[in-house]
């Protein structure tokens, strides 16, 4: 038999990240966004060889291919919103340390920098997408990714990532996308996250 895809659990509480992301956006975000697109993905590959894969692999194999975009979407959402409950904790924020400060320092030129240019990346994406910090090769670059694409479908390694689909923020900030960016990266990010993914 083959085992469905399960929501996977928050690694903080609802309410953990308040005053900057709200228990009532968690629940819908994490309890309807997230729980939607895990049981679109197994209805969608219940019953075909693609229910014996990984997400990741699922993800690969369906990337760029039209007749297959209803179950990247789903995957891929469902692998880049967990990425992004990891991306933040509680108290996070701030500069990095060490090895990942060192990189942002080779890459951006300074913390500032990069997260004037994180923040602007993430303010100009148009419409529905994600903003990552990516390992490429040892140079760390920002990537913007437009609806459910992801880097992992490219060689780049995602460090961290903020989610700006409108429902990420919309109760809690209404259109103030600017609010939401700066409370992730002063209040929520989370570098040991990154640090850790840097390797």
């Amino acid at each position: 038999t083959t085992m469905a895809f399960a929501l996977p659990s928050l690694p903080w509480s609802d309410d953990a990240l308040d005053p900057y992301i709200s228990a009532n956006t968690i629940s819908f975000h994490h309890g309807k966004h997230h729980a939607a697109y895990v049981s679109k993905l197994n209805a969608a590959i219940e019953g075909t060889p693609m229910a014996e894969k990984s997400l990741e692999e699922i993800i690969k194999e369906t990337a760029g291919d039209a007749s297959k975009k209803g179950v990247f979407n789903n995957a891929a959402q469902i692998w880049n919103h967990t990425f992004f409950w990891n991306s933040m904790k509680p108290g996070g924020g701030g500069e990095p340390t060490g090895d990942l400060k060192a990189k942002i320092d080779a890459s951006f030129g300074s913390y500032a920098k990069f997260k004037e240019e994180f923040s602007n990346a993430a303010l100009t994406l148009f419409g529905s997408g994600w903003t990552w910090l990516v390992d490429n090769g040892g140079k760390l670059e920002i990537v913007q990714t437009f609806n459910a694409d992801t880097p992992i479908t490219g060689n780049a390694k995602p460090l961290v990532t903020l989610d700006v689909w409108e429902h990420a923020y919309y109760i809690d900030h209404q259109n103030r996308r600017p609010d939401f960016i700066a409370a992730f990266l002063d209040h929520l990010i989370n570098w040991d996250f990154a640090a850790k993914n840097l390797g």
